[in-house]
């Protein structure tokens, strides 16, 4: 389809005149002075605690991504211990693999390069990657206000413009639950980085019908799916939204202007032949595509276990009320609100694009209920869609408050640096108040105090990973509670003697570190203190020697 020199013309003068308004020096300084210092602010609380032990959020996702990475080091490394290489290689191969380590192959080769391995690395790059999608959200919420209001040619200021645009930084780089998750060694924070640089990609296409921002997108949405899948819903559905508005399905200005026929199946057909809505979708989907396919049927197995086996929660509306629950203890019940209002006063070009990403977000609930309500960082990607729903609303009171008096301009400016301030705090006190740098010394001690003549089967934390990458040692799970109820709600509940006679079978020992976990399943701690004797017990450990049984004739 050709572009409208006209139309991008106009646009873009649009925009210029936009942009053309002078700010005097003193504003222009204070406006500056403030988004550097939000960037500043929101890096500094990320780094905060630098070197601490990842255990702070998520242990189990976080103590993953450290093993994997430091198997990619030890593989690296010219001239390694060859039994730390081994083991190191053993454990990165046992973790499996949910997505391309990118993340990880990038930690392993910084440790090569600053010579030794660093856990604090992982925090730095995902640090860097959640202040990248900052800037071009802050570029894109510009842009966003920057379009003319519905009937109007009239633009807010540039003054307002920026100061609407900071409002939406702000929450976006210091709401708590951002902070905690976008430190965390885990693919997220640079899934949520692309797909930011992907929306905006799709808005500056929008504009222009360029082929460059065609290729970046495509660009930009094709790693952000390779980084993880779950892009795909919000990103999807962005681009489904954007192509619609934009190629003329509710927008008949594309087709007079581009002397083409009106109508559904008019523009239904400008879509479907249209070059560059197909090399976007290509960009995206090929590189997942080639991955996905080399990996037999693990995709089909991840869909099977996740969705199917658990679709009967989408009948239960607790699925609902927990989801909304988790989300709003996440986000704040006012921000949802207000986001919810900014979709419906967004501007021609932006409300679509709002409205596509939530509904991909919405049917990407559907298609994983469970981690809807029990795994936090699967609505990391809502904090950008949150911005984005604000920054209309955010624009009428900054808006409202730049026609008052000069004193209440200020009271207002104060009450903003207050409430960033105390966010700020709220954002580091989980590292403020709590230290885990003892868990290296205490895993690694167990981890010497462990049997080496026999199979060890264990209920430990975080799926035996802290054991593995603290300790050096590796056992056989026993399912943790969360465990247990993920099969009855898949319908794979089992007898129990039956089911432990089968798990213990060809083990040596029985390993118990989580303690609360082993208090939750009182048949299991009845069944070992009643049947088998104390091997070893310590601070914080316990071990139950399975071969020597205390009744033979019920093993």
């Amino acid at each position: 389809m050709t572009t409208d020199n006209n139309e991008v013309s106009s646009a873009t003068s649009e925009t210029n005149a936009a942009h053309s308004e002078k700010l005097s020096a003193l504003t222009r300084t204070i406006l500056w002075i403030a988004t550097l210092l939000i960037f500043a602010l929101g890096v500094g609380v990320r780094l905060f605690d630098l070197t601490d032990e990842p255990i702070d959020f998520h242990p189990t996702r976080q103590l993953r991504g450290a093993i994997i990475a430091r198997g990619m080091y030890y593989a690296m490394l010219p001239d390694p211990d060859p039994e730390a290489r081994e083991l190191a290689i053993s454990f990165w191969g046992s973790t499996g693999q949910y997505e391309p380590t990118i993340l990880e192959n990038i930690v392993a080769r910084t440790y090569l390069l600053i010579g030794g391995e660093q856990l604090w690395v992982a925090r730095v790059y995902n640090t860097l990657f959640w202040t990248i999608g900052g800037i071009a959200l802050f570029a894109l919420s510009r842009r966003m206000l920057e379009d003319a209001l519905q009937g109007s040619n009239k633009r807010p200021s540039t003054a307002v413009i920026w100061t609407a645009a900071l409002v939406v930084l702000a929450y976006y780089m210091l709401l708590p639950f951002g902070v905690q998750a976008s430190r965390s060694f885990q693919p997220d924070p640079g899934m949520v980085m692309w797909i930011i640089l992907a929306v905006y990609g799709l808005y500056r296409w929008s504009e222009s019908l360029s082929w460059k921002w065609v290729i970046l997108t495509g660009i930009f949405a094709g790693i952000a799916v390779l980084t993880k899948a779950v892009a795909a819903y919000i990103i999807a559905g962005a681009a489904v939204a954007i192509v619609i508005y934009t190629l003329g399905l509710t927008n008949e200005q594309t087709a007079a202007n581009t002397n083409q026929k009106r109508g559904f199946f008019a523009a239904l057909k400008r879509i479907v032949f249209n070059p560059q809505v197909w090399a976007m979708a290509l960009l995206m989907i090929v590189p997942v595509a080639i991955f996905y396919s080399s990996r037999g049927g693990r995709a089909a197995e991840y869909f099977n276990s996740w969705t199917v086996s658990l679709s009967h929660l989408l009948l239960d509306p607790e699925t609902y009320v927990r989801w909304f629950r988790l989300v709003e203890s996440l986000m704040g019940l006012a921000v949802l609100l207000l986001a919810l209002v900014g979709i419906l006063i967004a501007r021609p070009r932006s409300r679509p694009l709002l409205l596509g990403m939530w509904i991909g977000y919405a049917i990407y609930g559907l298609f994983l209920p469970y981690q809807m309500y029990t795994h936090n960082y699967y609505h990391l990607q809502l904090i950008p869609m949150i911005a984005l729903s604000i920054v209309s609303v955010a624009e009428l009171i900054v808006s409202s408050i730049s026609r008052q008096r000069r004193v209440w301009q200020v009271l207002a400016a104060a009450i903003a640096a207050a409430v960033i301030i105390y966010t700020a705090w709220i954002a580091i006190l989980p590292q403020y108040a709590e230290d885990n740098r003892h868990e290296r010394a205490y895993w690694s001690e167990i981890g010497d105090q462990l049997p080496s003549d026999g199979k060890i089967i264990g209920l430990t934390q975080d799926y035996g990973y802290r054991l593995m990458y603290y300790g050096w040692r590796k056992v056989i799970l026993w399912p943790p509670r969360g465990e247990i109820k993920l099969a009855k709600l898949r319908g794979n509940e089992k007898e129990f003697d039956e089911y432990f006679n089968n798990r213990i079978e060809g083990k040596d020992y029985f390993l118990v570190t989580a303690f609360k976990q082993f208090n939750d399943q009182p048949v299991l701690q009845e069944t070992l203190y009643e049947r088998y004797p104390v091997y070893a017990e310590g601070p914080g450990y316990l071990i139950f020697d399975l071969t020597q049984p205390l009744n033979t004739s019920d093993p």
